[in-house]
C-alpha cells in the first residue's frame, strides 16, 4: 500500500471547507454555462464520493462505523450524504450527551423534548447568569449549533421555557451597585 500523503488536521478541514464555501457562492453568481457546468461537476462529485462512501459502509462493521462516528469530518460527510444510520433523534440525543460535561460544569441542565416537523425542541434550564440574557443566547446557540451539526436536516432548534414556569431568579440592582466590603471594615 502506498504511504499517505501529509493529512489535513480539522482546523485544516475547516479553512478549505470554508474556502469552497465561499468558492461556490462566487460562481453561483456569475450567470451562463461555464458556471453552471462548474456547479454541475461539483454536484456530480459530490455524488460518486457520497456513493463510495456508501460502499464503505457497506462493508464496515460497527466498530468502524463508531470510529467513522468519532471523527467530526466523517460524522459530517455521514450526515451530508445521508447515511447515517440513526434516526434524527438519536443524532440530537447524541449531541446532547456530547454537551452534557460541559453545561454540567457552568450548572446548566439541557433535555431534547422532542422532534417534530423537523424542528428539535429542547429544554436548556440553569447554567451562567440566569439574568445575563447575552450569557444564554451565547449559550443557546452554542447548543443550537452542535444539534445542528449532527442533524442538519432540521429546519430549526427552538429552547422552550424551563419547567418550572416562573422567570429566572434575577440579581437586585442594589446588590450590583453596593460597594463591596473591604476586610476589617464594617458593612
Amino acid at each position: 500500500m502506498a504511504e499517505a500523503g501529509p493529512r489535513l488536521d480539522d482546523a485544516a478541514v475547516e479553512q478549505r471547507l470554508e474556502r469552497l464555501d465561499e468558492l461556490l457562492d462566487r460562481v453561483e453568481q456569475v450567470p451562463g454555462p461555464t458556471a453552471s457546468a462548474a456547479l454541475d461537476a461539483v454536484r456530480l462529485l459530490t455524488e460518486v464520493y457520497g456513493e463510495g462512501l456508501a460502499r464503505v459502509l457497506d462493508v464496515a462493521d460497527e466498530r468502524v462505523l463508531e470510529r467513522l462516528r468519532a471523527d467530526t469530518l466523517l460524522r459530517h460527510l455521514l450526515v451530508l450524504h445521508d447515511l447515517d444510520p440513526d434516526p434524527v433523534e438519536r443524532r440530537v440525543q447524541r449531541a446532547i450527551e456530547a454537551l452534557r460535561p460541559e453545561l454540567d460544569s457552568q450548572g446548566a441542565r439541557l433535555e431534547l423534548v422532542a422532534v417534530e416537523d423537523g424542528v428539535a425542541r429542547i429544554r436548556l434550564s440553569g447554567g451562567g447568569c440566569h439574568s445575563c440574557s447575552s450569557d444564554s443566547v451565547v449559550l443557546e446557540d452554542a447548543v443550537r449549533g452542535a444539534i445542528l451539526a449532527l442533524a442538519p436536516e432540521l429546519t430549526a432548534v427552538e429552547s422552550l421555557p424551563s419547567e418550572s414556569g416562573g422567570a429566572q431568579p434575577l440579581i437586585p440592582v442594589e446588590a450590583l451597585l453596593r460597594r463591596p466590603v473591604a476586610a476589617g471594615e464594617a458593612p
